[in-house]
């Protein structure tokens, strides 16, 4: 009787380290494996492509820098960068033709933008950069005050960052005024504004709200904490009802009252 009691005591703590072997293999899975799954699913955080100008702003830029050309004899163009890969350029001589390195251009003015977007689970801001550049002859001093009258006409890096496409049109068609400022070339008529059409994209989240773009992770890390407070508890409740219902253990060759004989008694 004692061997069949020691056998099931056995048997019952074997069952009891399976038990507890296959919480923590869930405790393991749960706090490993789905965030990993998670971060997997969530790895595209947002589009950070930069937008080109739409057909219509091409459109619409290209004749109003033929004009100022025709008037001012300088060709004047846009080049455009989604970091430091070019997305976009064009001119008074068309779309997709630079003023840099053509003969048909002595003198020439560009502005440029550089347009970073980040991720938005990224600790960086969206950020942009802009320069005018122009040919030998021109004096880089003249072109200074060409880039720093940009935000005037409220084409800072806000605007860049906000509309990519709408700001370097936009800027590029207020280059004559600007170099008329500076005494580059004679006055011309105010570039009408090239108004954008349809509606516009929507932006990717900003870069740097990391409590915001992080608020699933911390739901989940919650949830797997009290998923695993509750396997404990199921656990250590499981090995206090075991204990209860196994009694010590009896040494070999010891006399149970159910062994005793009536003559023993």
């Amino acid at each position: 009787m004692a061997g069949t009691r020691a056998a099931v005591g056995a048997e019952d703590k074997a069952k009891e380290k399976r038990r507890t072997l296959m919480a923590w293999v869930i405790v393991l899975g749960l706090f490993v494996g789905v965030p990993c799954v998670i971060g997997f699913v969530t790895a595209d955080d947002g589009d950070t492509d930069v937008p080109t100008p739409t057909a219509e702003q091409r459109d619409a830029t290209v004749p109003l820098l033929a004009s100022a050309f025709e008037g001012q004899g300088i060709c004047y163009g846009w080049r455009l960068y989604d970091w430091s890969t070019e997305i976009s350029v064009g001119s008074n001589l068309g779309d997709r033709t630079s003023v840099r390195d053509d003969p048909r251009c002595p003198r020439w003015i560009e502005v440029s933008a550089a347009v970073r977007y980040t991720s938005a689970s990224s600790e960086s801001s969206d950020s942009a950069s802009i320069g005018v550049d122009g040919s030998p002859d021109i004096d880089p001093a003249d072109l200074y005050p060409i880039a720093a009258g940009l935000d005037r006409f409220g084409l800072g890096a806000d605007a860049f960052v906000d509309e990519p496409g709408w700001a370097i049109t936009r800027a590029t068609t207020v280059l004559p005024l600007l170099a008329a400022e500076v005494g580059l070339a004679a006055p011309v008529p105010t570039a009408a504004d090239p108004a954008p059409t349809g509606t516009p994209a929507p932006l990717p989240s900003a870069g740097n709200d990391l409590l915001r773009d992080r608020k699933g992770w911390l739901f989940t890390a919650a949830a797997l904490l009290l998923v695993a407070a509750l396997l404990v508890g199921v656990g250590v409740r499981g090995r206090r009802r075991q204990r209860r219902g196994v009694g010590p253990a009896q040494r070999p060759g010891a006399v149970t009252g159910s062994s005793r004989t009536p003559e023993a008694a």
